[in-house]
């Protein structure tokens, strides 16, 4: 097995290490795209999983819509199409003859959205529209990473129509507020959430929100966004309803996304020199037991006995791998430290001795997470010490976090912030701004946090005042 580049002398190699060792995704041969291994697209499932079902709770339902787009209707909102131009893909022939209107690659699916929107919302009786849909798109990206920015990727995203902008702007919100607790609960990922800055959000949005996330490196991670759209695309598409008034309005529409880049975040944030680190709700296998023995006599008593600990842990409803291949318990325990598993179990002659299995944590080091307990009870044990793994990963995740984050109030304080971690400053959500920081900085506004400190301030590059500070950092 390949030793990984230490992660204080190269992040980004340590990295693709990572995703090469731990057997989560390989490159494609079109430029920018990945092939996703069974263990990554696992772990991506867990997640998709999660979240469907935090959707449908709040009474979001599941939809298709074509990847292909007439280019037309790219076009018929203006921020929409100057927002993507660059990244779009775009089909001229095909079954050997030149298209009459050329089409784009979904780079994201307002439009098409918005087409079929406009042909079945009629009345205010038809009214909530809540769809989510679970796809990939195409954004034809210069420079790319693996999970974190690839040509091709897959996300969901949510698209909604309501009658008033009040209810647009609570599904917002809700779906913002959906993400965090997602992201917490079962990826042990902490965020901010905030408002983007107006240079940054959405293009064809009123305003957008973001959940930033800190990787290992501190530089931020948008790792979601819920974007009010207003009625711009309502406008361009005419989506319009039947009011009880009798009177014929516009929708106001919402769309929200969620990428596979969480899974980037996971292997970012939670990482070690030692390869991943899985939260236990979206690993792939959350107990490994590796039987040790050195003879055949030995052998035979040690696998009886690890493949009952196996069919009892799996009966208690765990995901379990027994390793019963022909490779030194060494080897065995580098491997599964590599792929992130929570939980090992060792188990040999003097453990079935003594009625014991050896208990190893992989969020804690070495020393520190063993353990020798009773098999006696061990499911109900394992059971128990699952959450305490995700807690223990997100309050490592959360000291990061806020230990890397620093109050500023002028533009020196800043520019020294920002060279290892995030500042939190106050700003004037001014475009030029934002260019001026990412001149000057090769830095940019995350978002304006929604948990915002009461005062006022000078604006650190305008010096106007202001009532609101920005984080500003370094990002993918």
């Amino acid at each position: 097995m390949a030793k990984l580049t230490p992660r204080s002398q190269d992040f980004s190699e340590w990295y693709l290490d990572v995703i090469r060792e731990a057997d989560l995704a390989d490159y494609a041969p079109v430029r920018g795209c990945i092939v996703v291994k069974p263990y990554g697209w696992t772990i991506y499932e867990h997640m998709r999983d999660f979240l469907d079902r935090r959707f449908k709770e709040t009474g979001h339902v599941n939809a298709a819509f074509p990847m292909f787009i007439p280019l037309s209707f790219i076009q018929r909102e203006s921020e929409h199409v100057q927002g993507f131009a660059p990244e779009l893909a775009i089909v001229t022939h095909g079954g050997g003859e030149q298209l009459e209107e050329p089409l784009a690659i979904r780079p994201t699916s307002e439009t098409i959205i918005g087409y079929s929107y406009a042909q079945w919302i009629k009345s205010y009786r038809d009214l909530p529209v809540l769809i989510n849909c679970w796809n990939s798109v195409v954004r034809w990206e210069k420079r790319t990473k693996p999970f974190l920015r690839t040509t091709e990727f897959y996300w969901q995203e949510g698209h909604t129509a309501h009658a008033t902008h009040e209810e647009a702007i609570e599904e917002v919100l809700r779906m913002l507020n959906v993400y965090y607790d997602h992201m917490r609960e079962d990826c042990a990922l902490p965020g901010i959430r905030g408002r983007k800055s107006i240079y940054e959000r959405f293009a064809g949005a009123i305003n957008t929100y973001s959940v930033e996330s800190m990787m290992g490196d501190k530089r931020s991670l948008q790792s979601c966004t819920s974007h009010d759209l207003g009625q711009n695309f309502a406008r361009a598409f005419e989506i319009k309803y039947l009011d009880r008034d009798n009177t014929e309005k516009y929708c106001w529409t919402t769309s929200w996304g969620l990428s596979w880049r969480l899974l980037g975040a996971v292997i970012m944030v939670h990482g070690d020199d030692q390869g991943l680190r899985l939260p236990p709700k979206i690993a792939p296998i959350q107990v490994v037991i590796v039987p040790i023995f050195k003879n055949d006599a030995e052998k035979s008593a040690v696998m009886e006995a690890s493949s009952h600990i196996a069919r009892t842990l799996k009966a208690a409803g765990l995901r379990v791998k027994l390793d019963d291949r022909d490779e030194t318990p060494g080897f065995k325990f580098n491997d599964w430290e590599m792929r992130g598993v929570p939980v090992r179990v060792e188990i040999g002659p003097k453990d079935l001795a003594n009625g014991t299995v050896a208990l190893a944590r992989r969020d804690l080091p070495s020393k520190e997470g063993k353990s020798f307990v009773p098999q006696a009870g061990l499911a109900e044990r394992i059971q128990a010490l699952l959450p305490e793994i995700h807690q223990s990963l997100l309050s490592q995740a959360e000291a990061f976090l806020h230990g890397n984050i620093r109050a500023c109030y002028t533009w020196e304080e800043v520019k020294e912030a920002v060279q290892d971690g995030w500042a939190l400053a106050p700003l004037e959500d001014n475009p030029a701004n934002d260019e001026f920081i990412r001149g000057e900085l090769s830095a940019k506004t995350l978002n304006f946090p929604l948990d915002q400190t009461e005062g006022e301030w000078k604006c650190v590059v305008s010096g106007k005042p202001v009532r609101e500070r920005a984080l500003i950092g370094k990002s993918y």
